[in-house]
C-alpha cells in the first residue's frame, strides 16, 4: 500500500483539510451511492430554503457527487474511502458552461482494524473525516450522515504529544527532492500578548538527529519522541536562552505534511500518504473509543 495511484489521490495533496472522526455508519449500502447524493442535494435544497446555506446574489444549483475511493484504504479488513463533492452551476450560465467544485470531504480508513474487528454487522467503518470548503456545506453535508446513518461527527483536534509524534516520524522519512524545512510552532502561555515562536530546523539536520535517536528502523517508542524533542529544545535553549518545553506545541511542517493542533492538516507528499493516513485514522478511532 506504499504506492497509492497517484492520479486518483492527486486531489489530497496541498490542500488544507479539517479532520473530523466519525462513528460507524448503520446501514451505509455502497451499491446506493447515486441514491444518497440525490436525497443529500434533495437536502441542501431544503435546507438552503430555511436560509442556512446561502451564496449571496448567486441563484445556485447544488450538485453533489458520491464516490468510491478504492485506493485509500490499508487491510483487506478497511472498506475503501467515501468521496463527496457539492459542485455549483449558476442558472444564469449557459448549459455548457463548467461546474465549480464548492466543497470536498472524503471518508477514509487506513489500517483501521481496530475499530472494524469489533463493529456488528450492518456498520460501516470510515472513523477519519477530511474537509475542504466552507464550514457551512460541512455542517449540513454532516448533518445529513448523521440523521441518515445514526453517526456522530466530531472535530479532531491533535494534541502538542501527538503533533510531536508526527514531527519526530516526518522528519525521518527520506524525501528525494529538496525538501522544505522542518518547522515548528509554539505558542508562549500567560501572556499579556500573543506569542508564537517559529523554530525552523534543515531537514537533512532533523533526519540525522533522528538517525541517531531511533534505535529500530521502522519503528517508534514515546522514549525516542522524548529524547528527540529533548535535543531540540536543548538547541534552541542554548541559543536563545528559552525554554521551549514551557511552552505549547501548535503546528509542525514537514516535507512530507503539515498538522495544527486545531486539527487542519495539509499532506504534501504521495509517496507518504497512506503513513500519514493511518496515523490519523489512529487519532481518530482513539476519540471514538
Amino acid at each position: 500500500q506504499e504506492n497509492l495511484d497517484a492520479q486518483k489521490t492527486a486531489f489530497v495533496l496541498r490542500k488544507a483539510w479539517t479532520l473530523y472522526s466519525v462513528t460507524p455508519l448503520y446501514g451505509f449500502r455502497r451499491g446506493r451511492l447515486r441514491d444518497y447524493a440525490r436525497l443529500l442535494s434533495a437536502f441542501i435544497a431544503a435546507e438552503k430554503q430555511k436560509g442556512l446555506a446561502v451564496e449571496v446574489g448567486v441563484e445556485l444549483d447544488i450538485k453533489v457527487a458520491l464516490s468510491s475511493l478504492a485506493d485509500l484504504r490499508g487491510s483487506e479488513l478497511d472498506q475503501a474511502g467515501l468521496l463527496v463533492q457539492l459542485s455549483s452551476r449558476s442558472r444564469a450560465s449557459s448549459r455548457n458552461s463548467e461546474d465549480k467544485l464548492l466543497w470536498s470531504g472524503w471518508f477514509c480508513s487506513m489500517f483501521g482494524d481496530d475499530l472494524s474487528e469489533n463493529v456488528p454487522e450492518n456498520f460501516t467503518c470510515l472513523p477519519l473525516f477530511l474537509t475542504h470548503g466552507a464550514e457551512s456545506y460541512t455542517a449540513l453535508v454532516g448533518s445529513w450522515f448523521q440523521k441518515t446513518f445514526d453517526c456522530c461527527f466530531r472535530r479532531l483536534a491533535i494534541s502538542p504529544l501527538n503533533l510531536s509524534w508526527m514531527v519526530a516520524m516526518w522528519a525521518g522519512y527520506k524525501l528525494d527532492r529538496a525538501a522544505s524545512a522542518v518547522e515548528l510552532v509554539f505558542s508562549m502561555p500567560r501572556l499579556s500578548h500573543p506569542l508564537d515562536i517559529s523554530y525552523a530546523i534543515h531537514p537533512e539536520d532533523a533526519k540525522a538527529l533522528w538517525d541517531t535517536v531511533q534505535k529500530t528502523p521502522g519503528e517508534i517508542t514515546q522514549g525516542e519522541v522524548d529524547i528527540f524533542m529533548d535535543c531540540l529544545y536543548a538547541h534552541f535553549h542554548r541559543h536563545f536562552k528559552i525554554h521551549l518545553s514551557a511552552a505549547k506545541l501548535v503546528k509542525v511542517s514537514t516535507g512530507i505534511a503539515s498538522a495544527h493542533c486545531d486539527g487542519i492538516v495539509k499532506i504534501l507528499h504521495s509517496q507518504y500518504l497512506p503513513g500519514v493516513l493511518m496515523l490519523l485514522t489512529e487519532l481518530a478511532i482513539s476519540q471514538i473509543q
